[in-house]
């Protein structure tokens, strides 16, 4: 256990990254700039728990950002099987990555810049969860291990390549503005649980 001070400035990890002097300034301007200095919360979410992976576990599509060379941020749903994005151990996510409109832009943009922000949601559940990360693309037959650990057998989708995920930070929202939502397959479900 550190000392008082050392304790008040852990890192947190997730806001570590995220609050730069801009985001102080407006933080600053909407008199939010101390809610976050001494947040009890502080700690270093550098590190999947078993929590973190069932959440992982039980997605079936998340938002990936990345950045291109000019600056400019591009957000992309990725979409597979309950489970498509696998934890493959307490730093490291991976999945296969299906065709798509074939524009090829996140992973046109992680050939430059290999940061990427994931946003997984849980809408029934009202839980989101964000991911900061550094990915690294391989070609289907570059590690076959981690190949047949990641493409789905007998899913539709044509896996195009490989993108592993080694973690930076991660953090969870609150549910606050988050509309509840069932997909297809859970009202489907519940229609089965009342019957």
């Amino acid at each position: 256990m550190g000392t008082p001070n050392q304790e008040k400035h852990m890192a947190y990890g997730f806001l570590d990254i995220a609050i730069t002097p801009s985001v102080r300034a407006a933080q600053a301007e909407m008199g939010a700039d101390g809610l976050w200095t001494d947040f009890p919360g502080h700690r270093a979410f550098d590190r999947f728990t078993e929590a973190e992976a069932q959440f992982i576990a039980d997605r079936d599509s998340f938002y990936m950002g990345t950045v291109s060379e000019t600056g400019w941020p591009y957000m992309q749903h990725r979409g597979g099987p309950r489970g498509f994005l696998k934890v493959l151990d307490a730093q490291t996510l991976a999945f296969a990555d299906f065709r798509g409109n074939r524009q090829y832009i996140s992973a046109g943009n992680l050939r430059a810049n290999d940061r990427v922000s994931l946003f997984l949601m849980d809408y029934r559940r009202r839980a989101r969860l964000k991911i900061y990360a550094h990915a690294q693309v391989l070609a289907l037959d570059a590690d076959p291990a981690l190949t047949d650990q990641v493409v789905v057998p007998g899913y539709r989708g044509k896996p195009e390549r490989i993108v592993r995920l080694r973690l930076e930070a991660f953090d969870w929202n609150c549910p606050q503005h988050i509309t509840p939502r069932w997909s297809e397959a859970e009202v489907a479900a519940l229609q089965a649980d009342s019957d």
